[in-house]
């Protein structure tokens, strides 16, 4: 038998010559793509090099992403159409073709997804460690709606009626959210924690009477280390329905103190108590003076009330500052024998008539 006759074989309506052309065709197509493939890597590369713009590292990892598989069914599907094969082999090809390059768009679609933000999170991430929770939360949501679309497109792709489906997964995520809704609402509060920012990890914050240091931003609960070293884990969806005071965003401390001396203190001395008090605060380092006024008349003494500014938000700084304005005030008043009042008690003893006085 000779070769012309062996090419005129027919299998499945086609003959040899005519399969091996298509098997021709196929690793054409098949390794032009690869080809075509690496070239663009390599291009990509080579000008991402030279240019500051992180789109072009967005391209290759996408082009890095294709699967072999997908390449491999475009080319059965391109060498297909050389052939002479039923509307049904030919519907099915096309379907197996449609369901790879749904699935490479899936992969292609989570790339992107996770290229912006992994690019968020490394810009972010030094100033506020609590982003990487909400990017891992956004991964797995993007994630799960890209390929959930993808699921939904095949079955509809494959000849199946996905209304009902799509209805039955509507009532089932209304019950799995009622049921999760808790933990839904927590999820929530955690990213609005991390993108609107109403602290950050690191910041000092007053929560009702509970205070502490932020240590951690999670999907559920925040972490906060207080004074006397203990952690406090509040809910997140709790967190952003208390009232929050943030120390950390602070620009500076508004300080009011007072101070008391005896009701028996001179007037003139009185009067010099004020500009006293205001010579022994504008001395200190990082303060600004506001005012020093005779504030009131005390039930055991005079009352002087002093407010100052300290520019920084640091809490030892102004301890710092206040315990030698309160030394410098002890030493003063010592020399101008100024002396603190404390409370007392005066009792005045009335003779009954009749009976003799105190004596």
């Amino acid at each position: 038998m000779d070769f012309g006759t062996a090419l005129g074989w027919t299998f499945w309506g086609n003959t040899l010559g005519a399969w091996s052309a298509a098997v021709a065709v196929g690793l054409g197509v098949g390794f032009g793509l690869w080809l075509v493939a690496r070239g663009l890597v390599s291009r990509i590369r080579a000008l991402a090099d030279r240019t500051a713009t992180d789109l072009d590292n967005l391209v290759v990892d996408l082009v890095l992403r294709t699967r072999g598989l997908v390449i491999f069914l475009v080319a059965v599907w391109a060498a297909s159409l050389t052939l002479e094969l039923s509307g049904t082999v030919q519907a099915r090809i096309r379907s197996v073709l449609v369901l790879g390059l749904l699935i490479q768009a899936g992969i292609w679609a989570s790339g992107v997804v996770m290229h912006f933000l992994d690019a968020y999170k490394r810009r972010t991430l030094e100033a506020d460690p609590g982003v990487a929770t909400a990017v891992g939360a956004l991964r797995f949501m993007g994630r799960l709606v890209i390929w959930s679309l993808v699921l939904l497109v095949a079955l509809d792709n494959l000849g199946l009626d996905i209304t009902t489906l799509v209805t039955t997964l509507g009532i089932g995520g209304i019950a799995i959210a009622l049921a999760l809704q808790n933990v839904l609402s927590d999820l929530f509060a955690s990213l609005s924690i991390v993108f609107d920012k109403p602290f950050v990890v690191g910041d000092f914050i007053v929560v009702g009477d509970l205070l502490g240091t932020v240590e951690h931003v999670g999907l559920k609960t925040t972490r906060v280390r207080a004074l006397g070293g203990e952690q406090l884990v509040f809910s997140n969806h709790d967190l952003l329905d208390s009232r929050i005071r943030n120390f950390k965003r602070m620009n500076e401390r508004r300080i009011v103190f007072q101070v008391g001396v005896q009701y028996d203190t001179g007037f003139e001395k009185l009067q010099r108590i004020p500009g006293m008090i205001r010579e022994i605060v504008v001395v200190q380092e990082r303060v600004r003076f506001d005012r020093s006024h005779f504030k009131s008349f005390g039930d055991s003494s005079l009352d002087f009330e002093t407010v100052y500014y300290m520019l920084v938000p640091d809490y030892t700084a102004y301890m710092d500052a206040q315990q030698a304005i309160n030394l410098e005030i002890y030493r003063r008043f010592a020399e101008e024998n100024i002396e603190f009042a404390f409370p007392t008690r005066t009792v005045h003893l009335y003779a009954a008539a009749g009976e003799p006085g105190p004596s």
